[in-house]
C-alpha cells in the first residue's frame, strides 16, 4: 500500500483565540492501520504555538524533529529541540513542545497504545 503525502487527511488545530495552530497530517491513513498505533502524524506547528503539557497513562509518545527550532519539556526538564532529535514520554510521564523559531516545528509523532 502507499499514498502521496497529499492524499492523507490533515486536521487544522486551531488555538483559543480561533487562529491556526498546527497541521496534523495523519500517516496511517490506511485501512487496517495496526490497532496499537493510537496517533502517527506529520505535525508542524506554527511559531509561536505549543503542545500544550499533557500526561500519557497506558500508552507512550516519540517524537523525532524534522526541522525548526522549539523547547520540549520532558517531565519537567526543558530541553533545546535540534534536527534529528528523538524523545520518548512513557506511560505515566508527561511532555509538551513550543515553537520558539521564526519558521514551522516539523516532527512525526508515534503514539503507541500498551
Amino acid at each position: 500500500m502507499y499514498k502521496k503525502i497529499e492524499e492523507l487527511k490533515t486536521q487544522i488545530k486551531l488555538n483559543s483565540n480561533g487562529t491556526e495552530k498546527m497541521f496534523k497530517t495523519n500517516l496511517a491513513d490506511f485501512e487496517g492501520f495496526n490497532p496499537k498505533v493510537r496517533l502517527y502524524s506529520l505535525i508542524h506547528l506554527k511559531p509561536g504555538e505549543e503542545v500544550e503539557y499533557h500526561e500519557h497513562t497506558g500508552e507512550s509518545e516519540t517524537f523525532f524533529f524534522l526541522s525548526g527550532k522549539g523547547v520540549y519539556n520532558d517531565n519537567g526538564t526543558n530541553v533545546d529541540i535540534v534536527s534529528g532529535m528523538v524523545t520518548l514520554t512513557p506511560s505515566g510521564h508527561g511532555h509538551s513542545v513550543k515553537n520558539t523559531g521564526n519558521e514551522m516545528l516539523a516532527f512525526i509523532a508515534l503514539i503507541v497504545v500498551e
